[in-house]
């Protein structure tokens, strides 16, 4: 795939600027501690700023880009005074032609297939430098960028495919909204703390948030790609089923929190199947679980429990809110049903992605009343594929 192909796939070209886009470039900026961050998209003869802050996003020649110079060149630039570097001296943003850039630091913008689109760059008109925790953290944030427009990407596919693909794509947007707001949370607790460098707090607050990045990542790659190809068979490995759990309860932190959510985990065991939809599995269904108790006025207690079975594992998510009645047990599974009145939110897809996950794995799921007092939501894995 050529750069021309790999941009145009995007859309992004003469478009309004996104708002995650918006978003990312303003952590860029603070993260880095300069006025001045943009993401640039780099074709065969012109440069597109398509988020901007600092400065007002515009184009220009390829030629008279600062980032066209180092695009082919792998991994992150980093120059402290731009006039002092022969790939920069002469450039009309250094020389006051158009602007006179000092420090400047870079990250491309590389796409799944490989190929550098652009990249994430942050300048100023002072001499600086840039630590160790904030070189990681622009790169983090230029992977986050391509995860963004891949997300868009994709959720653009399938909403010109047809009905119960959009309803799919909906809930994948989601799915992923919960591992972006935590990045962007620990994110933004490193850009305010004020021993940013070298300081153990912002170490630990990067390295949470690498994290998160890699599960939306994951998701994006694997789960979209599930999507799109109308289920494919799922990556079976072993997964430790505590784990994933813990895995999730990160994601969904700001929620648990503010409802007062207790959620355990009553055995640790590895069962056969894929990390990735496993994980958007017990989102759903732990997520669920909390909204609906809070629904029904009750704090949450949420116990994830796994049963061996002869042939397989049989996994449960109980809550303490009401039960589902019997006759919408199997309904609430289709996609847009809902078991619950509008006062609660959601579109009624979530527990029909759960079903499509459960079923490419082999394996079945239902619903039952909780011994303790509310709704099991549980689902079969077989031990064979």
């Amino acid at each position: 795939m050529t750069r021309r192909d790999a941009i145009a796939q995007y859309r992004l070209v003469g478009e309004p600027s996104e708002p995650d886009l918006q978003g990312l470039v303003e952590l860029a900026a603070t993260v880095c501690g300069v006025p001045t961050a943009v993401i640039n998209i780099i074709d065969d003869r012109m440069q597109h700023q398509v988020a901007a802050v600092g400065i007002q996003a515009a184009s220009c020649e390829r030629e008279d880009s600062m980032c066209a110079a180092v695009i082919s060149q792998p991994g992150r630039v980093v120059v402290p005074d731009a006039r002092l570097d022969g790939r920069f001296a002469q450039n009309a943003f250094v020389t006051g032609e158009i602007a006179n850039v000092r420090f400047y630091a870079s990250s491309p913008l590389i796409t799944p297939s490989g190929v550098a689109i652009g990249t994430l760059c942050v300048f100023d008109d002072e001499v600086g430098e840039l630590s160790d925790a904030s070189s990681r953290a622009l790169d983090l944030l230029a992977h986050q960028v391509i995860d963004v427009l891949e997300l868009r990407r994709v959720q653009r596919d399938l909403l010109e495919s047809n009905e119960q693909l959009e309803s799919f794509a909906t809930q994948v947007s989601h799915d992923l909204r919960n591992p972006l707001t935590a990045l962007t949370g620990f994110l933004e607790l490193a850009a305010d703390s004020p021993e940013m460098a070298g300081a153990p707090r912002a170490a630990q607050s990067l390295a949470r948030a690498e994290a998160a990045a890699g599960r939306m990542t994951s998701m994006v790659t694997d789960l979209l790609d599930f999507a799109r190809m109308g289920g494919a068979r799922p990556h079976i490995t072993r997964v430790d089923v505590a784990e994933t759990v813990d895995a999730v309860l990160e994601d969904l932190d700001g929620a648990l929190v503010r409802t007062g959510a207790e959620v355990t985990v009553e055995a640790s065991t590895f069962v056969r199947g894929d990390d990735t939809l496993l994980r958007v599995l017990l989102q759903n269904l732990i997520a669920n679980a909390v909204k609906f108790t809070v629904a029904a006025e009750k704090v949450p207690d949420v116990r994830v429990s796994v049963e061996t079975l002869p042939d397989g594992w049989r996994i449960s998510v109980d809550d303490n809110g009401d039960t589902v009645p019997v006759e919408l047990r199997e309904r609430v599974f289709e996609p847009m049903q809902r078991g619950h009145g509008a006062d609660v939110q959601g579109i009624g897809i979530g527990l029909a992605t759960c079903r499509r996950i459960v079923e490419a794995h082999g394996g079945t799921i239902g619903l039952d009343a909780s011994p303790a007092g509310g709704t099991r939501a549980w689902f079969v894995l077989p031990a064979a594929a």
